[in-house]
């Protein structure tokens, strides 16, 4: 019997770049959502349920665009990222800060929604049928003192419209041993990363792996989400607002103090998203090719 296996979905960002709600944004010839794709897929490969992390106040606006349309395909259940999970003495402290708080965190406050193996992924990207198959098929046999975390070549990540986040992946054997956030740009034919607090650029190959948050986890990372969360705030308490909590930091801590193997998996699929407005037609046109291809049907959910 196959294992129940959650997709959470990480779509409280404020899309600051993109200049608008971009979890929203129709990208299917019917009205359809990166998201809906990514659920499609999800759905297909075997997963049971998904969970939508949001803002409170968007709760209506996904329910009536996204949740009523799948809700007869799959579970769906939502989680709020507000400041629950935040030790009440940096509550305060936080409540100044003008950007979210980090990728980790907003995993953290899906704790009480997921009691089974599940993948992460960021809302408005776009990972193709093949990452979800190999996703699938990882938390049917997730070992226990194991994550993993899908890989894409950075070359096929990046947009031409300007600097991108990436977890830039270090492997051996298929196994992560050093995962850094950083700001990722293409300049003159050469691929520049700089982590995210420094600006220290360095050029990079362009096949390497990076992580673009999908992410496999059984339901232990809640744990060491929660004991992280508690480090990272006692140790920038002066100056919150000039870091992120982000779950690459959490993986990477993971692998230096030997919690945890993280095991990359390499997929076929290639990588779409919406950074800034004018990726979204770059985006369109992909769809439009693999629907003539009959990758996907021309109206996702009800020829399914």
């Amino acid at each position: 019997m196959k294992k129940d296996k959650t997709l959470l979905i990480m779509a409280a960002g404020i899309g600051s770049r993109f200049g608008g709600l971009k979890q929203l944004e129709k990208v299917g010839p019917n009205g359809e959502f990166i998201i809906d794709y990514s659920i499609y897929d999800a759905i297909r490969a075997g997963f049971t349920k998904v969970v939508f992390i949001i803002k409170e106040e968007l709760y209506e606006d996904f329910k009536e665009s996204i949740g009523k349309r799948i809700e007869s395909f799959i579970k769906v259940d939502y989680a709020f990222q507000n400041d629950n999970y935040i030790p009440d003495r940096y509550k305060s402290l936080l409540k100044k800060r003008l950007t979210p708080l980090g990728t980790a965190y907003a995993i953290l406050c899906a704790k009480d929604k997921v009691n089974e193996p599940f993948a992460v992924i960021n809302a408005d990207d776009f990972y193709g049928s093949d990452a979800f198959l190999k996703a699938s098929d990882y938390l049917e046999n997730i070992i226990y003192n194991h994550y993993g975390v899908i890989g894409y070549n950075i070359k096929k990540t990046l947009s031409p419209n300007g600097v991108c986040k990436r977890g830039i992946m270090q492997t051996s054997n298929n196994k992560l041993y050093q995962i850094t956030e950083s700001k990722v740009v293409s300049k003159r034919n050469k691929i520049i990363a700089s982590p995210i607090n420094s600006n220290n650029g360095k050029e990079i190959d362009d096949d390497t792996l990076v992580s673009m948050n999908f992410l496999l986890f059984s339901k232990d990372i809640f744990d060491i989400l929660s004991e992280e969360l508690y480090l990272f705030l006692s140790l920038h308490v002066k100056d919150l607002d000039n870091y992120e909590f982000g779950i690459p930091d959490v993986l990477d801590t993971c692998l230096k103090k030997n919690i945890k193997a993280i095991d990359v998996i390499n997929t076929t699929s290639t990588w779409y998203g919406i950074t800034y407005k004018e990726d979204k037609e770059i985006v369109v046109k992909a769809i439009n090719e693999m629907i003539s291809d009959r990758i996907y049907p021309q109206n996702l959910w009800i020829n399914d």
